[in-house]
C-alpha cells in the first residue's frame, strides 16, 4: 500500500469513528471500488463493515460489493434487507452476478435469484449452463449492437439511451435481424465519420471472435496478443450472444497463473487468498503431493539399495549433490516449457525445436557445472576425503550427463502431457522428479562402479 493510500485509509477511519459521514462519503467518491473494498475488509469488523457499506453512495455500493472477497459478500447478502439486495443485484453486471452465484451456498443463491427480474434470471441461467472453463461462462450479454443501416448520428443516440447499463460502450457491434455478427465499430470510428454516414460504411468487417465453448484461457491469451478491451462471443451459427471484457480476461490469466504455480510446487489449487485459508485446507492441499512423492522415492531407494555394496563411502557421499543438480536442471527446463505452453509460445508440433534448443543449452550448462563441480571437489572435498583426480573426473562427468538428461526430460514431459490432454503442470512435477532422480542414480552408479 502506498503512503498516500495509507493516509486516505486513516482519514476514513477517523471519519467513521467520529461519525462524520458526510466527509466520509465525499472521500470515497474519489476512490476506486477495489480500494474501498480493501479498506472495509482490512480495517473493519463484520458489524462495522455493514454499517460502512450502507453509508456508501448507491451508485458506488454495487461496484464495491463486486470487489469484496466471497466470504464478505456472503455475510453482506445475509445481512441485507430484500430491498438492499435488490438494489445491489440490479446495479451489477450480469457476468458479475453469475460469478457471485457460482461461489455462494444454495440458500444465498435463492435470495439472489429472487431479487433479480424474470429476464435477468433467464439470462443468468443461460450463462450458468456453459461449461466452467468456456468463454460462455465469463461473457456478459450487456453490450451495444447496431443494425448496419443506422446512421452515425442514430448510433450515438442509441448509445445515449442504452449505454448506461452496458459494461462497455466504446466498442459496439453490428448485427442483422437474426443477430448474426456483421462487423465491429468503435466510438473513435464514429467520431471521425460524418453524422450521415451509414454504420455499414464505417464498421470493420474483419472481426476476431471467440466461440461460446472455446477454452477461457485461450480467450484470455487473445486479449494479450491483440490488445483488445472486448471480444465478441458467437455461437455455432455465427450469432452474437455476448462479449468477454478485458477485466475478466485479466482475472482468468491471474487465476491460471496462480493455479499453475501451485501445481508445479506440488500444492492442490485453492482459489482463496492465503490468509483466508484454514490450516485444514493447507494440509489437504499439500499432503497428497508429499505422499505421492514419498511413494515415488521408493524407486530411488531401491536403486541405491541395489548398488550400496558396490559404492564406496566416498562415492556414496556425492549422491545428494548429483540428484539435486539433475532435479534443479530438469525443473528449470520444465518450468520454462510449461510457461511457454501456457502463453501459446509452443505447441506439440514444436517438440523437436524445443528439444534441440534445450539440448544445446544443457551442453553449455552441463559443461559449466561439471567444471565448477570438479573444482569444488579438488579444492574443498579433498580436505576431508581422500578423493583421487580420477574419482573427481567421474563425478563431474556424471554431473554433466545427468544435467543433459534431466533437461531433455524436463522439456519433453510437459509437451507430451499436453498432447495426451493432461495438465503439464500436474504431470511435470512428480513424474519428472521421480524419473530424473532414478536416471541420475543409475547413470552415476553404473559409471562410477565401472570406472572407479
Amino acid at each position: 500500500m502506498t503512503e498516500e493510500m495509507q493516509k486516505i485509509y486513516e482519514k476514513l477511519i477517523f471519519y467513521f469513528e467520529t461519525r462524520k459521514f458526510a466527509d466520509l462519503r465525499m472521500t470515497v467518491l474519489d476512490m476506486e471500488p477495489a480500494d474501498i473494498a480493501l479498506f472495509m475488509e482490512n480495517n473493519l469488523d463484520e458489524k462495522n463493515m455493514l454499517v460502512f457499506f450502507r453509508l456508501l453512495p448507491k451508485e458506488l455500493a454495487s461496484d464495491v460489493f463486486v470487489e469484496t472477497e466471497t466470504d464478505t459478500q456472503e455475510y453482506l447478502i445475509k445481512a441485507f434487507t430484500d430491498k438492499e439486495l435488490k438494489e445491489v443485484i440490479s446495479d451489477m453486471f450480469l457476468d458479475d452476478t453469475v460469478d457471485l452465484i457460482e461461489e455462494m451456498p444454495a440458500n444465498v443463491i435463492k435470495r439472489i435469484l429472487s431479487s433479480a427480474s424474470a429476464s435477468e434470471r433467464a439470462t443468468i441461467n443461460q450463462l450458468l449452463a456453459y461449461p466452467e472453463d468456456s468463454a460462455g461462462s465469463i461473457m456478459t450479454t450487456e453490450f451495444i449492437s447496431f443494425s448496419a443501416n443506422l446512421t452515425v448520428e442514430e448510433a450515438f443516440e442509441k448509445i445515449r439511451l442504452t449505454g448506461l447499463n452496458k459494461e462497455i460502450i466504446y466498442t459496439c457491434y453490428v448485427t442483422n435481424a437474426r443477430k448474426k455478427l456483421l462487423g465491429v465499430v468503435t466510438v473513435k470510428d464514429m467520431l471521425l465519420a460524418n453524422k450521415t454516414d451509414l454504420i455499414e460504411n464505417v464498421m470493420t468487417t474483419s472481426v476476431i471472435t471467440v466461440e461460446t465453448l472455446e477454452d477461457k484461457e485461450q480467450v484470455a491469451l487473445k486479449f494479450s496478443k491483440y490488445g483488445f478491451i472486448a471480444l465478441p462471443v458467437i455461437d455455432k451459427e455465427g450469432c452474437l450472444v455476448g462479449i468477454v471484457t478485458v477485466d475478466d480476461a485479466v482475472e482468468v490469466i491471474q487465476e491460471e497463473a496462480t493455479e499453475d504455480i501451485q501445481k508445479m510446487a506440488g500444492v492442490l489449487p485453492n482459489e482463496k487468498p492465503y490468509l483466508k485459508q484454514s490450516v485444514f485446507s493447507l494440509w489437504k492441499a499439500r499432503a497428497p503431493w508429499l505422499i505421492l512423492l514419498l511413494i515415488a522415492s521408493t524407486f530411488t531407494s531401491m536403486i541405491l539399495s541395489g548398488y550400496e555394496q558396490k559404492l564406496s563411502a566416498v562415492l556414496y557421499a556425492f549422491v545428494p549433490m548429483l540428484m539435486g543438480a539433475a532435479g534443479n536442471a530438469g525443473g528449470q527446463a520444465s518450468v520454462t516449457v510449461i510457461r511457454a505452453i501456457a502463453v501459446g509460445d509452443v505447441e506439440f508440433k514444436d517438440i523437436f525445436k524445443v528439444i534441440l534448443k534445450e539440448l544445446l543449452a544443457s551442453v553449455f550448462v552441463g559443461v559449466t557445472i561439471a567444471i565448477v563441480c570438479f573444482g569444488k571437489i579438488m579444492l574443498f572435498d579433498r580436505l576431508y576425503n581422500d578423493i583421487q583426480i580420477k574419482t573427481a573426473t567421474v563425478i563431474s562427468l556424471v554431473c554433466f550427463i545427468s544435467i543433459v538428461v534431466a533437461k531433455f526430460i524436463g522439456c519433453t514431459l510437459p509437451l507430451v502431457a499436453k498432447k495426451i490432454k493432461l495438465d503439464p503442470a500436474v504431470v511435470a512435477s512428480p513424474l519428472m522428479t521421480t524419473i530424473v532422480d532414478a536416471l541420475s542414480l543409475v547413470i552415476y552408479c553404473s559409471i562410477a562402479i565401472a570406472v572407479v
